[in-house]
């Protein structure tokens, strides 16, 4: 058979078979298939690996969550997830809300690196590699937010007075960029930070006459607000130009009541005003005498700014953990606290005045300097705190029993509320009645929310240290299984386990933390 004949059979063959040797359907030859239609629920697409490329090429501005079934925060999101998803539907935005089962989908968690949950990422234009982590808020109104100003600008231009004047009466805190020249990168800078500021709102101008209405003859960015001063100038460095961390720093602290009241609403920004002295007065609200002083307070505030907070604190609202977390019980106020977020160290006055502007100017100034020894938070000693087999620590007794040098001493340091502590309490209960017969050693507890130790600070729970007899003031942090079979044998071998056998129990880790950390598992970011 010769070679023309060959060609003719294969392309007659080519035309009568499907793709892969498939039989052409009644309609004629078989037709690729269509592309998966992505499930939703509740407005939120569902997304795998077979449909998150899809996904991409359909919607420009793509949101996902990587979530876990059985993660807590995951479930707390959910219905602020869906409700932000009907926000943007609603102003048929571009943007789409989708989500990934985590551990249904273990190539795409590799792919794009989650290993806590949940993780948001933000993907524009379909691109695949370089997303975006999302760092916005959990709630509705804050994540439709965040997205918009990614999606649209995230500040108006401002042509006339009109216009201006109404941005700054509509909010309580307004920033507006005044800048000669709107393609300068100063302004690149300021719509960059405006992203991400989602608790302002922002406005920007290059009009001569709004530069002369607010009497600037330069470039600067001016925050209004409706309290204290009412207006604070932010000056661009003509050399320098602008700097974003130096105007967000700026934007901060003067969008913050010079005395700001504690509450859920303003909690959050006070945390994150990034001034690591907070000055707090402690008042009840219902008492005339009390709120008399708040003048004072506000009075001496001005000379602080970016340097020390000033935070009311009503006894009276529902603010008992802020109380329990300084010590303080409602009928000691008023009285002031003075802390440091970075040392976590706390300073009160010493002379138990009145409270006046002077004197509380002059117990800023005596803190700042060194001049005031920060206090420990303490539990009184039990009576019986040596009678069970799990013997009961505070800090007023803590440096005698765990530097006794004739005894092997291991504690753990726990949170009342903390679901592992409860968890390893039957364990450390068991332990404790193995070796309550062993003089040389202790094991012991101490409730770490309520009292404080100058040798160290606690940061997670349970946290468990063993302070092996002697000389030195020695200290083991324990980092490994908490069963009563692993806790035995690193007593029994002198606060090490032996290196020749392996704890029968497997440490690896699971999708929220490492199972032997002393720190709380986490399942958030």
């Amino acid at each position: 058979m010769d070679s023309q004949l060959l060609l003719v059979l294969l392309l007659l063959l080519l035309r009568v078979s499907g793709p892969w040797g498939q039989e052409p359907g009644p309609g004629g030859p078989l037709e690729v298939p269509l592309e998966e239609e992505i499930p939703e629920e509740d407005g939120i697409l569902v997304l795998t690996q077979h449909t998150l490329g899809l996904a991409l090429r359909e919607h420009p501005a793509l949101l996902v969550e990587f979530y876990a079934p059985w993660c807590g925060h995951c479930k707390a999101l959910a219905p602020e997830y869906s409700k932000a998803a009907a926000l943007l539907a609603a102003e048929s935005a571009q943007t789409r809300l989708a989500k990934v089962d985590g551990p249904a989908e273990p190539e795409l968690t590799k792919e794009f690196a989650v290993t806590e949950y949940p993780t948001l990422k933000f993907f524009r234009d379909g691109n695949r590699t370089h997303s975006e982590e999302y760092t916005g808020p959990r709630e509705a109104k804050g994540i439709a937010e965040w997205l918009r100003r990614r999606v649209g600008s995230s500040a108006t231009q401002l042509e006339d007075e009109e216009s201006t004047q109404a941005l700054i009466d509509a909010q309580e805190v307004v920033v507006i960029g005044f800048f000669q020249d709107l393609q300068d990168e100063d302004v690149a800078t300021f719509l960059a930070l405006a992203q991400d500021a989602l608790d302002m709102t922002f406005g920007l101008t290059d009009r001569p006459q709004l530069f002369q209405k607010f009497g600037l003859t330069k470039d600067t960015v001016v925050l209004f607000k409706k309290f204290d001063e009412g207006r604070a100038d932010f000056p661009v460095d003509e050399e320098l130009g602008l700097d974003q961390a130096d105007l967000s720093y700026f934007l901060l602290t003067h969008s913050l009541h010079l005395v700001t009241e504690y509450n859920s609403e303003t909690s959050p920004k006070i945390f994150a005003a990034k001034i690591l002295n907070h000055l707090l007065l402690f008042i009840n609200q219902t008492l005339a005498s009390h709120r008399e002083l708040l003048a004072g307070f506000g009075e001496a505030a001005p000379p602080f700014r970016g340097q020390v907070l000033f935070v009311m604190v009503d006894v009276g609202a529902d603010n008992s953990h802020v109380l329990q977390y300084f010590g303080v019980k409602a009928e000691e106020a008023p009285t002031l606290r003075f802390i440091n977020m970075e040392t976590t160290k706390k300073y009160t006055p010493e002379d138990g005045g009145p409270l006046t502007a002077a004197s509380i100017t002059a117990f800023c100034h005596a803190v700042l300097g060194g001049k005031v020894k920060p206090y420990l938070l303490s539990q009184e000693v039990p009576p019986d705190w040596d009678q069970r087999p799990v013997k009961t620590l505070v800090g007023k007794n803590f440096e005698q029993v765990a530097f006794d040098e004739t005894k092997n001493v291991f504690i753990k340091f726990y949170a009342p509320w903390c679901t592992h502590c409860k968890e390893m309490a039957p364990a450390w209960e068991e332990l404790a009645e193995k070796y309550k017969d062993h003089e040389d050693i202790v094991i012991a507890e101490l409730d770490a929310t309520a009292n404080e130790l100058e040798a160290f600070t606690v940061h997670g729970f349970p946290t468990l240290k063993y302070f092996p007899a002697g000389p030195g003031r020695k200290v083991i942090e324990y980092n490994n299984a908490r069963d009563v079979e692993t806790f035995s044998k690193f007593l029994d071998n002198g606060g090490e386990l032996p290196a020749e056998e392996p704890t029968e129990e497997s440490l690896a880790p699971s999708p929220e933390t490492p199972a032997n950390s002393t720190s709380e598992p986490k399942e958030e970011l």
